[in-house]
């Protein structure tokens, strides 16, 4: 019996980077001999068991079969027998395929450590094709690893694989998993790019592959292109650390942009209405979490007035916080607002370009959630008003407070 470190923590440690998660293997036991040692077993699938005392995962090694599409299609077969470099066969990517004994000394029986070094993703084997995840997986990686580029053969195979349908057979939780992941790393546009060069994109989300190629106007973006764009902003996120419901937002904040018609062109006009029901419709194929789907279609219907409210009035600003309940709803009216400046400031030339409507925005909030509204309810009903007018007075209250500021 012996016990090897394997996957991303030896791939993390040889690029200097932080371990997190470490993931063991145990070659030439069985489960009761795991049992036996104290291991509490937890898999369903397969026989994976928790360390007496560390509580970490240690997995029996073991191979698996493909027995039908999909990602669920698969019989897997542990036993004492079973070899260390049989275990990592069957893993995605050469940089995921290597492990280290209990001495520290390196196994590597797939070139991963080259590959390190050569910056590729590259599949250990034709066993890739066999579990449609592993597209997501390596377009995630290309998303933390951008410098890293995907291997001839492996996006051969990728796109082989798509061809036979099998991203058609993902479930939508898995999806959901590696692609909220892959928005959350060093450039998420990487990610998208790897899925679409596969051919991927088109079948996971055809409102987005219908961006790319569609024009804008080069005085409000230079990169003229809509999916160019949309590349741009999904970095810009990264760069500013935003939090996931507001890298989705942007994600589908300009979907209606592929629905533009020829007489709307070229400014996209009424693209924030047709963006919602696409965003809509992409949050329920994919059963995106109710704050990042909620965010993405206040994101589509009002991103174009969050960037104009710097020449609104008063009146038309406070209107703008009305439809996006702001005051009940103040945190998301914040991520609304960083959103657009992840938009904003996504466009070519213009990354570092102030954002004042963030400001003015927050501003105007704040002022509204400091007034004492209890107070100007209460006067409206000892002048005798009630119902529809007190709503009117709270209304008239609120755009005072607005009106009284200064304007920035």
């Amino acid at each position: 019996m012996k016990t090897y470190r394997v996957g991303g923590a030896v791939r993390d440690a040889l690029l200097g980077r932080p371990v997190s998660d470490i993931d063991w293997v145990v070659v030439g036991a069985s489960p009761a001999q795991m049992l036996d040692q104290g291991y509490l077993q937890v898999g369903r699938d397969f026989p994976v068991f928790l360390h007496p005392q560390t509580h970490q995962e240690y997995a029996l090694a073991r191979t698996e079969r493909k027995t039908a599409p999909g990602y669920h299609g698969f019989a897997f077969h542990a036993a004492p027998d079973v070899t260390l470099e049989q275990d990592l066969a069957r893993r995605d990517l050469t940089i995921n395929a290597m492990a280290e004994d209990e001495a520290g000394a390196l196994v590597d029986p797939y070139g991963g450590r080259q590959d390190l070094a050569d910056k590729v993703l590259r599949h250990v084997s034709e066993a890739f094709a066999e579990d449609p995840v592993r597209i997501l997986r390596l377009a995630r990686f290309a998303a933390r690893l951008p410098d890293f580029t995907v291997a001839p053969q492996t996006m051969a195979l990728m796109r082989r694989m798509v061809a036979a349908g099998e991203v058609d057979a993902l479930v939508a939780e898995r999806v959901w998993q590696e692609l909220s992941r892959g928005l959350m790393e060093e450039r998420p546009s990487r990610m998208l790019a790897v899925l679409r060069e596969a051919g991927a994109l088109a079948r996971l989300a055809p409102e987005i592959e219908r961006l790319f190629g569609v024009p804008q106007p080069e005085a409000h973006h230079p990169e003229i292109d809509t999916g160019v764009h949309l590349l741009m902003v999904l970095d810009t996120c990264a760069r500013l650390a935003v939090p996931l419901p507001v890298r989705y937002a942007s994600l589908c904040h300009d979907l209606g942009k592929g629905l533009t018609p020829a007489e709307a062109l070229p400014r996209h006009i009424g693209h924030e209405g047709r963006g919602v029901p696409l965003a809509r419709a992409l949050s329920e194929r994919w059963r995106v979490p109710t704050d990042c789907r909620e965010l993405a279609e206040l994101m589509a219907r009002e991103h174009t007035h969050v960037h104009q409210s710097g020449g609104f009035g008063p009146e038309a600003r406070l209107r703008l916080l009305e439809r996006c309940d702001a005051w009940r709803r103040p945190e998301r009216f914040e991520q609304l607002l960083l959103a657009c400046e992840c938009d904003a400031r996504g466009r070519l030339g213009l990354e570092d370009r102030p954002y004042p409507q963030r400001p003015l925005l927050q501003r105007d909030l704040q002022t509204l959630l400091a007034l004492d509204l209890g107070a100007v309810s209460a006067a409206a009903l000892a002048a005798g008003k009630t119902g529809p007018a007190i709503g009117r007075a709270v209304q008239a209250a609120r755009l005072q407070a607005l009106q009284a500021l200064t304007p920035i």
